[in-house]
């Protein structure tokens, strides 16, 4: 059973990887401020949870058809999508450094949760059989860093391109306290719901793992 995976984010491809399953991946050329912007012209701002799920969704039926090379696709589409919501604020990539910088003054020493949301299609045979999706959110809890911690973390250029500022399997490891949920949710990408979601599809976990992982 192979995996398509609607996403270009090395977090997502890693975790992946780590849980036994090598994916193929493509980017889904989704316009995510667009979509956003279109459902909430029709419904008003949407919660962390309907936005993550929202996107998901576009970017896993982006990916509906054929692959690139012109085979259709056989197997399933998974669709990922990650925010931070914090201070009553939903936060997305800081891609600026003042930015970023902005969000970890607010955060330090405090917490947020950070949303998931999950959209898998069944697309064995080269069709669309069925569809299903979950968001998942986690609680982190940051340790309180100094400024020049603060500085040199944006320096490095880790937090500009991730939700929320910051990550727990790279750089930003050390400056979280603690996880609340599923710890993998924070990378976006949980995956005890995915597993759900797969199951719930009626294919069994163990049928999409076609690699070995690397022992630490």
């Amino acid at each position: 059973m192979r995996l398509y995976l609607a996403s270009t984010s090395p977090a997502r491809l890693q975790t992946l990887r780590a849980a036994g399953i090598e994916p193929i991946a493509a980017p889904p050329g989704v316009d995510e401020e667009a979509v956003v912007a279109a459902r909430e012209a029709e419904s008003g701002p949407l919660p962390a949870r309907e936005m993550v799920q929202l996107l998901a969704q576009a970017k896993a039926e982006a990916l509906v058809g054929t692959e690139p090379g012109g085979a259709p696709i056989d197997g399933l589409i998974l669709g990922g999508d990650s925010a931070f919501l914090t201070g009553g604020a939903i936060h997305g990539k800081p891609h600026l450094p003042h930015v970023a910088k902005q969000r970890w003054l607010a955060q330090n020493g405090g917490h947020g949760e950070l949303w998931s949301g999950h959209w898998l299609i069944d697309h064995r045979g080269g069709r669309v059989n069925a569809a299903v999706g979950r968001a998942d959110v986690a609680t982190v809890r940051f340790a309180a860093l100094d400024d020049a911690e603060i500085d040199a973390y944006i320096a490095s250029g880790e937090p500009l391109l991730v939700a929320g500022a910051f990550t727990i399997d790279s750089l930003g490891g050390p400056f979280i306290r603690r996880v609340e949920g599923d710890p993998s949710t924070v990378v976006g990408l949980s995956l005890s719901t995915l597993r759900d979601l797969v199951r719930e599809l009626g294919v069994a976990w163990p049928s999409l793992w076609n690699r070995v992982p690397t022992a630490g």
